[in-house]
């Protein structure tokens, strides 16, 4: 996979992310910044990220900008710490995707960078830019930013908020399995690590494969655990089980943690369960495509008419944009985050007293499945896909075996409306070599039947 630039910023095979390659995209990045001279910096548990994280810091110090190295943590948490200093931040992550790749992920002090500053920085690669003050800029490891994270959770919360819960930490190579097992200690929870791996695991927390399913189970039951959490690789994506070990979908924790949070307007992308849009207390809910920066612009949208605004993607990275009020203060962080949707279900369950799928069970009967196919023929899926957008026959046909085609929303993708309620969405990753597939019914077994029968129909065509 050629190194690309976008959604998730750079991204690429480690053999191609090369020290001029990176220092590059360092310049390009660091020539769109105006009156910031401060560079924070992070990493995730990758092999290649110490040695891309060097190549980083020396770039933005030969350009005259200060570094402030934070080693490895969470993205959230690098970004709470830059945006709080007015810095701008570099997280080295690749994600969920294997440990063969790895990237790049941008930040203004304002938080995450939109459409048009891709724009830019792109434009400023393209040429050549070369940011430069004259001066060398100074760098300091910074390992206060982690306990500023933590302090967060603690604050909004309340030192006592799961005591009497038992949690286990799936620690496989997530960059913020420390940070979670003392965030729920902190917060009163009796934890149980899980799973610990020294070699890079990629875990996709929207599409949980069935041996870790398996596992998620087994430990459950094992260890008598109320839940067991963990992220994705760079800690903004959640993950949240039950005390069966079903992990509960991303975009239900986004739900869940809305309310929590006092929301009243949600914007979310179009691959995120119906079920927002079925719940009255939220007066204003905005569909975009798939990527945070959409999601971002369409909060700075609704932000005009509706103050209390969140955001979430289906993978459940929320963004909090106002400062809110829990069992404590706890301040805006319009960037995707893993421990506010984590924390929030459980902090809910809590209070009313329920368990965890006794809480999910209370929402309306509205169930999403997801699944992928991974180093797919680019070319080749881009062609199936756009066949099935231009070719009304072609699509009925296709889709025929599922059901009768009511409508078709065209916002990311191919989303599929069936006259029996059922929904199936089609899109390419913009990242990665994959293929993403959708469904949503209304009972969790027909969503999943959907997904795996989709999988298997998209399969020949992408591959």
């Amino acid at each position: 996979m050629a190194p690309s630039f976008g959604t998730s910023g750079l991204r690429g095979l480690v053999t191609e992310l090369t020290d001029t390659l990176v220092g590059n995209y360092v310049h390009a990045f660091l020539s769109t910044l105006e009156g910031c001279d401060t560079l924070y910096v992070g990493r995730d548990l990758r092999p290649s990220s110490p040695r891309i994280a060097k190549t980083v810091c020396d770039t933005a110090r030969q350009a005259g900008v200060n570094v402030v190295d934070c080693g490895a943590l969470g993205t959230p948490a690098l970004a709470l710490a830059s945006m709080g200093h007015d810095a701008a931040a570099i997280m080295i992550t690749g994600s969920h995707i294997p440990a063969d790749r790895n990237g790049l992920k941008f930040y203004l002090p304002q938080g995450e960078v939109s459409k048009e500053d891709e724009a830019s920085i792109s434009a400023a690669y393209a040429s050549g830019v070369r940011a430069s003050s004259g001066q060398v800029g100074r760098y300091r490891v910074d390992d206060t930013a982690e306990p500023y994270y933590v302090a967060r959770y603690v604050t909004a919360f309340g030192a006592d908020a799961l005591v009497g819960l038992k949690v286990g930490v799936y620690r496989h190579s997530s960059v913020a399995r420390d940070t979670m097992e003392r965030i729920f200690a902190a917060l009163g929870a009796d934890v149980v690590s899980l799973a610990h791996s020294d070699t890079f695991i990629p875990v996709d927390t929207e599409a949980v494969d069935p041996q870790t399913r398996a596992d998620l189970a087994d430990w459950c039951r094992t260890h008598g655990l109320d839940a067991i959490v963990s992220t994705d690789g760079d800690a903004d994506r959640p993950m949240l089980t039950d005390a069966t070990g079903k992990v509960i979908a991303g975009d239900v924790l986004g739900i869940l943690t809305a309310r929590v949070v006092g929301a009243k307007g949600v914007v979310t992308p179009v691959s995120s369960n119906d079920m927002v849009r079925r719940l009255p207390e939220f007066s204003d809910v905005r569909l975009t495509r798939i990527g945070s920066p959409y999601v971002i612009a369409g909060m700075d949208a609704a932000r005009e008419t509706t103050p209390e605004i969140v955001g979430f993607e289906a993978n459940g990275g929320f963004l909090l944009g106002f400062d809110a009020m829990i069992n404590g203060p706890i301040t805006a962080l319009p960037t995707r985050d893993c421990m506010l949707p984590i924390l929030a279900p459980l902090y809910a369950a809590q209070k009313a007293a329920l368990s965890l799928a006794d809480l999910v069970k209370a929402l309306p009967a509205c169930f999403t499945a997801a699944d992928r196919l991974q180093e797919i023929d680019r070319a080749k899926a881009a062609q199936f896909l756009e066949g099935l957008i231009e070719d009304q026959t072609a699509r009925t046909e296709f889709f025929a075996p599922f059901g009768s085609i009511a409508s078709v929303d065209l916002t990311d993708g191919l989303r599929v409306n069936f006259d029996s309620g059922d929904v199936a969405h089609l899109r390419p990753s913009g990242n990665a070599p994959e293929f993403r597939i959708y469904a949503q019914s209304d009972t969790q077994t027909r969503a999943q039947d959907l997904t795996d029968h989709l999988k298997d129909a998209v399969s020949d065509h992408v591959m």
